[in-house]
């Protein structure tokens, strides 16, 4: 079991992200903006981060960038989630930081396998 977090401003993916995972045995932890989702890893480092791109206030490029200056918790893979898929989204979730990159709506076969890789450490940009 690992411990994950969601940065995600939308209830809606929210809900739908504690289920899948918990349902996989993992202890979720949701932020709802990209303030508190930097605050909560800073508090409690998680093992992995899955965050929203487009959020207010901070968007999802901006978490990653921050995430990756904090020396506790610059390691931990980052899932960028977005409802963009662009090659310019991925490329900067990618340089930000982002270890892989999923598609809303996100296939819950898919976001499981992605979940796995990045806690095995397999993707490339692992952290």
């Amino acid at each position: 079991m690992a411990a994950i977090l969601v940065i995600e401003d939308d209830e809606f993916f929210q809900n739908f992200l504690e289920l899948v995972l918990s349902g996989e045995g993992h202890d979720v932890r949701i932020a709802v903006d990209g303030e508190a989702g930097l605050a909560a890893a800073s508090t409690l480092p998680p093992d992995l981060i899955l965050c929203d791109m487009s959020m207010p206030k901070m968007t999802g490029f901006e978490v990653i960038r921050e995430l990756k200056k904090i020396d506790v918790i610059k390691d931990i893979p980052v899932i960028a989630l977005s409802a963009h898929d662009t090659s310019a989204d991925h490329d900067e979730a990618f340089t930000a930081g982002a270890a892989a990159y999923e598609t809303k709506p996100i296939e819950m076969d898919r976001l499981i396998d992605s979940v796995n890789k990045a806690l095995a450490g397999e993707f490339p940009n692992g952290g």
